[in-house]
């Protein structure tokens, strides 16, 4: 911990904008809605170091940053891990979405890969899944793990400029309706944070995990 610290519960990200995704999510739910910024820090915040993700599912990847963080601070860590499952190519790049193009955090060029591969894929068969792990881990050594899906389709090209990741190719299945009423057709990348994230799998994972955020705290 840094010197004259007030934080209450850690957050096991470097990534500024999905800090933002898993604040407005948690700050909406009981018990956590008082939660002010000087409750919270993030990895990033306290200088601690993200650990070797080397685990082979995002459940054992998410636990591995969240014991990391509450070792290393005493403090009540929360993690999330997370990628796009591809049906057509048999689930992947799944963990290894960060750096499917073989640099950690590359969002253009992992996208320009993803798109390359599903170049000669007909659009009944670009089905996908934004899927999450969300651990929480406290100092006692207390684990708690949650899951979250998000199903839809991945378009040909980029859309939308929210988000981050692979948010600009996938149509969430569940968004709400487009403006005739109609089914919607934005991308996750066109949705507002609010739209998102009522839907999306990182939501529903840290929705699942908050009563055991709240007694934690």
């Amino acid at each position: 911990m840094t010197p004259g610290s007030t934080a209450r519960l850690v957050m096991a990200t470097h990534n500024r904008k999905k800090l933002a995704e898993l604040l407005a999510v948690l700050r909406a739910q009981p018990g956590l809605d008082a939660l002010g910024d000087d409750a919270i820090a993030s990895a990033a915040d306290l200088g601690v170091p993200a650990p070797v993700e080397d685990g082979v599912t995002f459940a054992e990847n998410a636990l591995l940053k969240a014991r990391a963080l509450a070792s290393a601070t005493g403090l009540p860590a929360v993690a999330d891990d997370s990628g796009l499952a591809v049906d057509a190519l048999g689930g992947a790049p799944g963990i290894f979405s960060a750096r499917w193009a073989g640099r950690h955090g590359d969002d253009v060029a992992n996208l320009e890969l993803l798109l390359a591969q599903l170049a000669d894929v007909r659009p009944e068969h670009r089905g996908a899944a934004f899927v999450c792990a969300a651990a929480l881990v406290t100092p006692d050594g207390r684990e708690e793990v949650r899951t979250g899906e998000m199903r839809g389709v991945l378009v040909t090209e980029p859309r939308g400029t929210n988000g981050f990741g692979y948010d600009p190719i996938l149509v969430p299945a569940e968004q709400p309706p487009g403006p005739d009423g109609g089914p919607g057709t934005r991308t996750s990348a066109e949705l507002s944070g609010a739209e998102k994230n009522a839907i999306s799998h990182r939501g529903k994972a840290l929705r699942a995990l908050a009563p055991a955020i709240a007694a934690a705290l």
